[in-house]
């Protein structure tokens, strides 16, 4: 397995050329296609070039290794090493010129998601974690990242992407959790778990996830001192019903109070 240095150093070549990729798309006219029949879920040209391009360096550099892309499918997953991509975390934010968006890169060791990045190239943002640390890179400083200590619901800053993802009895469970908490702020996507890495924020609780959305920031939460697991208490790693906690107690209190509606 590559060690942090080298994950560092190759993830940070990775969002680079991600980041090249991007950027001349955003805030700019560009063609927007839908994924979804039925729905909406807005793919463009930026996504699926600035995952080409992560793909080629590591197809060169770790041809033995597993990619798990949304954008252009799955290779070798069956390897003790594997990169899970998502180019662009929060398309709908990208296509609005909204700068929450973020390149996420996700590195899993025998299925565990062992290192992850997050990379915001228009505010110059980085994150990385390794479960062990983590930390954000700006304007050339590094700074260590560590989650708040925040035990009750009722003291939470809560983030969610949107509170229409939730249907039935998730949405039952979601809302109690919401109506208890200091404030709730949607449409944070990765960000989110970035601020609670960085204490800024105490609580993610999110459904229906692929594991491209959530595996490069496990590493991140679990580095600074937080937790996140599914609404069973399981591992992240394939996605699904998500919460992640700053604080391990607080973790508990939303586990009990989305165990109904778990599965």
């Amino acid at each position: 397995m590559p060690s942090t240095p080298d994950l560092v150093a190759f993830t940070d070549r990775l969002a680079d050329a991600a980041g090249r990729t991007i950027l001349p798309h955003f805030r700019a006219a560009l063609s927007i296609d839908n994924k979804l029949d039925g729905g909406f879920d807005p793919v463009t040209i930026a996504d699926r070039a600035a995952e080409a391009a992560i793909r080629e360096i590591i197809e060169a550099d770790y041809p033995e290794h597993g990619i798990l892309g949304e954008e252009h499918g799955n290779v070798r997953l069956d390897a003790e090493h594997v990169w899970v991509l998502d180019p662009i975390d929060g398309t709908r934010a990208f296509i609005c010129g909204l700068p929450t968006w973020g390149t996420l890169i996700g590195f899993m060791s025998g299925g565990v998601p062992t290192f992850g990045a997050m990379d915001q190239p228009f505010v110059g943002e980085r994150f990385h974690g390794d479960r062990e640390s983590a930390w954000r890179q700006h304007a050339g400083t590094r700074t260590r990242l560590k989650t708040r200590a925040c035990e009750r619901i009722e003291d939470a800053i809560m983030c969610t992407t949107h509170p229409g993802l939730f249907q039935g009895a998730e949405k039952t469970a979601y809302d109690a959790i919401e109506d208890r908490v200091r404030t709730a702020r949607y449409g944070t996507d990765c960000y989110g778990y970035c601020m609670v890495a960085s204490g800024q924020v105490d609580l993610v609780i999110e459904t229906g996830l692929q594991p491209y959305d959530i595996v490069a920031l496990v590493p991140i939460v679990e580095g600074a001192g937080g937790v996140v697991t599914t609404w069973s208490g399981g591992s992240p790693a394939e996605g699904g019903q998500i919460v992640a906690s700053g604080d391990p107690r607080l973790h508990e209190a939303a586990l009990a109070q989305l165990a109904s509606a778990a599965r």
